[in-house]
Order: C-alpha cells, then structure tokens, then sequence
C-alpha cells in the first residue's frame, strides 16, 4: 500500500515518536511519501495519512480535492475530533484492514471547500445585518458578530462553540448559526444539504473575514456568498470500535455527572 504522509506542523518531523511511527509503517512494508501543503500528491497514493491534530487535518483534505484518496488522522495534537487515532492504532488497523472509509459532505462556496464550516464575520467594532436565502427565500435579518453554516460532521467544531446543536456525522443536514447575535429570539437553523444558501451583509466597514475551516482572508462587505454541498465527499479512514457518543463523552465529557456513577 503507498500512503502519503502529510505534516503541517514542521516542528514535528524531527519528533520521535514521528520517525517512529514512519519507521514501523516502512518496516511492515507500506511504501511512504512526506507531501507538503504546496505538493501535489503522487499518483498511485492509496491513502493519506495526517500527522497532527484537527488543522492538520482539515488541510489535508483541501489538499486531497475531488481525488477521492482517503484521509486518516493520527493525533499528535490535543483534542482530536477528526483526528483521533494514535499512531499504534492506525498501525494494528492498516497491517489488520480493520477500518472503514467513511464519505463526509464537503461545503463550495465559489469553489472553495471546506469539511466544518464557512463563516463570515465582523471586521470592526459595530455588528453585521447578516441577510440569508435558502433556496431563494429569505429568513429574518440576523443582527450578529457573524453567521455560518456547518456540516453535521463540523457540528462539534466552531457551531458548537457558538450554540449550535450537535449532529450525527452523517447526518443529510446543514446548520446555520448565528454567532453572537443581538437578538433574543433567533436559534440556529437546521436544513437539508440539499440546500442553496446565500448569505450577505450589512456593514458599516468596507470589509468582512470569510473563513473556510482554518483559512481565513478579507472581503469587500457587499459580497454575497453561495453556499451549498460539493459534488464530491472526504472520504474519512475510521478505525473499528469508534463511535461518535463515544468521542462526546470521552473528550467533550457530555453527560459527567456525579450521578451517573461512572
């Protein structure tokens, strides 16, 4: 099998248990390539492997596109949603072929994909008058810092953090979120991925921040932003035995209660 090994953070080449892991993937007879975020991949590539935590892999899949080559991730950062095996697992899984490829939607915004969320926020100090279409037809104007709209798989990413609610990762969903409104009376919004969504602004400053995953860049304020599903997945290596309750309550501690007695 030829597996691309994909680092962002350059601090980690050199890091033991790095050259470790390449070294036992070489030894059980995996054939290796490093690529970078200016590569491209090589052909025949079979899988890519992220070494990193989340970010990492977030990049990782914009560097994959529309290939269709597969993303497994390896922690070597914190938390690690998406990446969430440790190299000694995703050695045992690859010499065992006990993992699954799973198909994650992407979001297009002009061609751009991301795998959470696209976002579009406030540049200076006064709030945004965020305007959104869903197939054409308008919602109430959202007073806010920002506003985005995430996969299911990017339900526990930025969307969480700004009260959206959690979704299974294959979850046929898009959520829209409002972040930090000024409205009392708004809720995140919860449509198919069949969805078109268009979203603009109202600004007193010239410019706003789009983001896309980790990427971020400044735009002029009357832009308009076409968000729907793209034509193509990730497809996502998962190992045998995970499950998504499983990382909620392992690393977002959902249900901790002394109660509970566990």
């Amino acid at each position: 099998m030829n597996l691309a090994i994909y680092i962002k953070n350059k601090a980690l080449q050199a890091d033991p248990r790095v050259l470790s892991f390449k070294k036992s993937l070489r030894d059980a007879g995996f054939r290796l390539s490093c690529v970078t975020c200016d590569d491209a991949i090589p052909d025949g590539t079979d899988m890519v492997l992220s070494l990193g935590g989340d970010g990492t892999f977030l990049s990782a899949a914009r560097l994959v596109g529309a290939s269709g080559i597969p993303v497994a991730g390896i922690n070597f950062g914190r938390l690690g949603f998406l990446s969430e095996n440790t190299p000694e697992e995703m050695l045992q899984a690859l010499l065992a072929g006990t993992y699954r490829i799973k198909e994650r939607t992407l979001l297009d915004v002009d061609g751009q994909y991301a795998l959470n969320e696209v976002a579009i926020h406030r540049q200076g100090g006064a709030m945004l008058g965020v305007e959104v279409r869903i197939d054409g037809r308008p919602l109430p104007v959202y007073w806010a810092d920002g506003l985005l709209v995430a996969t299911s798989a990017g339900s526990t990413a930025y969307s969480l953090s700004v009260g959206g609610p959690i979704c299974m990762p294959g979850s046929r969903v898009l959520i829209i979120t409002p972040i930090a409104p000024h409205n009392l009376n708004v809720r995140p919004l919860i449509v198919p991925d069949s969805a078109t969504i268009d979203i603009s602004v109202r600004s007193r400053d010239p410019e706003v921040t789009v983001s896309l995953d980790n990427r971020s860049s400044a735009v002029d304020a009357s832009v308009t932003l076409r968000v729907r599903t793209a034509p193509f997945t990730l497809r996502r290596v998962c190992l045998e035995g995970r499950n998504f309750i499983q990382a909620l309550t392992s690393k977002l501690f959902w249900g901790e209660d002394v109660r509970n007695g566990d």
